[in-house]
């Protein structure tokens, strides 16, 4: 296995939560923040964190959850789906953007990372990267179908770095007028980039999900690399 991966402590103040490492056969190189959706770091997370080290990055899936439930693991659909929504009403965005910037410390104190740091956010994470990106810790930031984006677009004036914005055409959570919203906000930022996938809908990446769509992942995935590789 050229990539090695484990869980490890990430210190928030007097406390700490869980993020899972991933690291390049290299064993260093620069990092990205893979922040979850409303399903915990499951085994989808873990494997977007491997992928992104087979790709050279030091990649760091921290827990957004742990509050309150530490390392939960959900599925896409029924129950676990319903689980995730009940959790996501009860977190603090705010904590949970704190987090991202605890996450960001930490890798910077690695001695594996060398060279800028991204965060890739899927969702719910996908918000919280553009959240992350307004509060100056990050080098980059990639929102894939990041939900709410545009109710928050009082953040973007404080962007000053890269960003990348997935969407899906027939995403109904994130209709093409939210899409327009916020690519209204980013005129005039040099660095901004959206991708729109059509036939694709919310959740395209996941493999694991009813609505994966190969084409668009796999499209996704080379843009986001190209992004980073040109962009960090």
């Amino acid at each position: 296995m050229s990539v090695t991966s484990r869980w490890i402590d990430i210190p928030a103040g007097d406390s700490s939560f869980g993020g899972y490492l991933a690291l390049p056969k290299s064993g260093k190189g620069p990092a990205v923040v893979i922040i979850q959706e409303i399903f915990g770091v499951n085994s989808h997370i873990r494997e977007v964190a491997e992928q992104y080290a087979q790709d050279g990055y030091v990649a760091l899936a921290p827990d957004i959850f742990w509050r309150i439930q530490p390392r939960v693991e959900l599925t896409y659909a029924g129950l676990d789906r319903d689980k995730g929504i009940e959790i996501l009403q009860k977190t603090n965005v705010d904590l949970a953007v704190a987090d991202i910037g605890a996450t960001v410390a930490a890798l910077r104190a690695m001695p594996e990372v060398s060279g800028k740091i991204a965060a890739i956010g899927y969702c719910f994470g996908g918000r919280l990267a553009y959240l992350a990106a307004a509060q100056g810790w990050l080098d980059g930031a990639v929102a894939y179908y990041g939900g709410g984006i545009q109710n928050q677009l009082d953040a973007a004036a404080r962007i000053n770095v890269p960003i990348q914005f997935h969407y899906a055409e027939l995403d109904a959570g994130i209709p093409l007028s939210a899409v327009g919203q916020v690519k209204e906000r980013f005129t005039g930022h040099s660095g901004a980039e959206f991708h729109l996938y059509p036939n694709a809908d919310h959740g395209f990446n996941c493999p694991d999900r009813a609505s994966y769509n190969q084409a668009a992942a796999a499209l996704a995935h080379g843009r986001t690399l190209t992004f980073l590789g040109e962009r960090m």
